[in-house]
């Protein structure tokens, strides 16, 4: 599986507990659109309305085909990096898994939940 194969999947419909009209999401997908941009990754950052997480965003998730899909909270555009370095590490695992010591701090912290691949 190539990293054009991993998709990022980000949450954009969450608002902020403290100011209703702003979107972490959206803040957090243009950010990682353009370091995904200055970086020149073959990463696919996508939006999605709803991943149900409400309470911790900006959410994410790490898809691929035949790999087990986590989805990530309490993200900032500060972590963008850390986000990036996260989907090239889920990209070269062969199921998904990631070893812990191998996973950035947004990772191992942020975890809501990993669901098996169908």
């Amino acid at each position: 599986m190539s990293k054009s194969d991993v998709r990022i999947v980000v949450c954009v419909s969450c608002r902020d507990a403290g100011d209703p009209d702003r979107r972490p999401g959206e803040a957090f997908l243009a950010a990682l659109r353009a370091r995904l941009a200055e970086r020149a990754l073959d990463l696919t950052a996508d939006q999605v309305e709803c991943l149900a997480v409400c309470k911790r965003p900006a959410t994410i998730a790490l898809a691929g085909q035949g790999k087990w899909t986590y989805v990530i909270g309490d993200l900032t555009p500060a972590a963008v990096d850390d986000v990036i370095d996260s989907a090239l590490r889920f990209a070269e695992s062969e199921n998904g898994i990631v070893a812990w010591k191998d996973r950035p701090v947004c990772f191992r912290k942020g975890v809501v939940s990993r669901t098996p691949p169908l």
